[in-house]
């Protein structure tokens, strides 16, 4: 179930968004609890990837509101937001060119986690542990495969130390056995109190993690609840297929 208005920590309402005569939401409302789990699926356009924007604050609603901890943070930016507990993990990682591993993620932890010194040389430590990547971290950045690109992004957030993490399609274009190694890491941020919002077409994968799905299609909340139940939904299965007799 959603979490209840008074216990979300992160929480939607009414949200909107069109780009010219393309709405992209329409009317959204959407919940996460602290130290949750929710998954988000749908169709390609139905409005997924701009429902995370809008809550990490790079994208602007064109009506609703968004409370963070109980405040009102619709205005605010994404910078705004990452201090005050709010970090995403992109589809497409882009590390920063010409720094190594530690140097991407000590950026996380002093720019966006306002640490500094040893006290973010530390948390990035800690970070680059939670994540596997100790053992390179002091290799170039540009040279890692996709798998460590998909861990950096994660540890870059995580250094932010978030109370949401936001993740966008971070299982896209890895192997079944790729996509397993970052299942167990997220799992592992499951016991760091770290509430997860995770978009993913790998529906397989995001189940192992989420307590709770949220189905879309055109810019609309079509389904909500338990992962199983969700994914037999009707409007679910004709949201994918085309037809909900298949």
């Amino acid at each position: 179930m959603a979490a209840a208005d008074g216990s979300a920590l992160l929480a939607a309402a009414g949200l909107r968004k069109r780009f010219g005569a393309l709405v992209v939401l329409d009317g959204v409302d959407f919940s996460v609890g602290a130290d949750e789990a929710v998954g988000i699926v749908g169709p390609n356009g139905a409005g997924k990837t701009t429902l995370l924007s809008i809550f990490a604050g790079s994208q602007r609603p064109d009506g609703g509101s968004i409370r963070f901890r109980g405040v009102d943070v619709t205005s605010s930016g994404a910078a705004t937001r990452c201090r005050l507990g709010i970090a995403r993990a992109h589809q497409v990682p882009k590390p920063f060119g010409g720094m190594t591993v530690f140097e991407n993620v000590l950026v996380g932890a002093s720019t966006g986690g306002g640490r500094r010194g040893r006290d973010a040389y530390r948390k990035v430590v800690d970070v680059l542990d939670l994540c596997e990547m100790s053992s390179i971290a002091n290799r170039p950045a540009e040279s890692l495969g996709l798998l460590d690109r998909k861990r950096l992004e994660l540890a870059r957030a995580l250094a932010t130390e978030p109370q949401v993490l936001l993740l966008d399609e971070i299982g896209a274009g890895l192997t079944d056995e790729e996509a397993a190694q970052l299942v167990e890491t997220i799992r592992e941020l499951r016991r760091q109190d770290v509430a997860l919002v995770w978009i993913e077409h790998i529906v397989h994968v995001l189940v192992q993690v989420v307590e709770r799905l949220v189905a879309m299609d055109s810019g609309r909340v079509i389904a909500e609840g338990e992962p199983e139940a969700v994914m037999k939904d009707a409007a679910v299965i004709d949201a994918y297929l085309g037809t909900a007799s298949v």
